[in-house]
């Protein structure tokens, strides 16, 4: 593990700590199963209605995983580097009875066999900390037929300033950036990597798989709290859905 990664695994292992602390309050968001939002229901529902077993890349608190085994996934397989997360979300999975279980790992370099997946799940901020795109690593795990699934901050993001008042763009940031580091809670100084929304197209596409569908939205997955930002109304892109498809056989959709 390169160092930014490792001083990035660090940060989460300390930011995942909160959700042992807060243990009851996971426990009962992941029994309400609210954690998939209308684009992603929408976008999926078709997948798992047939009950495919998913593999979530940077699966966090695991709290998506208990919803998408709740809409109809035969299982959910977490990876994750930071140890506290990969334990904090197996506890109320193993509570629930729910089909999920965590294991510790990088991206690329997941312990999971190729193959394994009818869905790959990813997102929610999870790409920002990840060195390599891994769209190459979750072609390998997907079986032939199987779908790529990314709802994430848009690449814009990183521009926009919180004003209250007025959209504005950051004079320290650059979309074109490799990364820039993050002052703000979880990451308290971790290094963010940025990708283009070109860079993440062409990295699905070289990994051999079909694109399905692109979408960018208005709408952050997420809002800090005590924050109303303006670049959040209506009129810059915030976040983004993905879905592409490893073809069935060489040279067949």
């Amino acid at each position: 593990m390169d160092a930014v990664t490792e001083a990035n695994r660090e940060a989460w292992e300390a930011a995942s700590r909160r959700h042992v602390r807060e243990y009851d309050d996971l426990l009962a968001q992941a029994a309400s199963g609210p954690s998939l939002n209308a684009v992603e229901r929408g976008l999926l529902r078709d997948i798992l209605d047939g009950a495919p077993e998913v593999v979530h890349l940077q699966s966090g608190h695991g709290l998506e995983d208990a919803a998408l085994v709740q809409a109809g996934a035969k299982s959910v397989v977490g990876v994750d580097y930071s140890s506290t997360a990969a334990g904090a979300a197996q506890q109320p999975a193993d509570e629930l009875g729910l089909a999920c279980r965590y294991v510790v790992g990088t991206v690329p370099g997941v312990p999971l066999a190729g193959g394994t997946a009818g869905l790959v799940y990813t997102g929610k901020g999870a790409l920002i900390w990840m060195p390599d795109l891994g769209a190459r690593e979750a072609a390998r795990l997907l079986r032939p037929g199987g779908h790529l699934f990314v709802y994430e901050g848009h690449p814009a993001v990183p521009l926009w300033t919180w004003d209250e008042e007025t959209p504005g763009i950051r004079a320290d940031r650059s979309y074109f950036a490799r990364n820039h580091v993050n002052d703000t809670f979880p990451a308290r100084g971790a290094t963010e990597w940025q990708w283009t929304l070109g860079q993440v197209v062409t990295a699905v596409i070289t990994a051999g798989m079909e694109l399905l569908s692109l979408a960018e939205y208005p709408e952050p997955f997420w809002r800090p709290g005590g924050v109303n930002a303006a670049a959040w109304d209506g009129r810059l892109p915030n976040t983004y859905s993905l879905l592409a498809r490893r073809p069935a056989s060489p040279g067949r959709p």
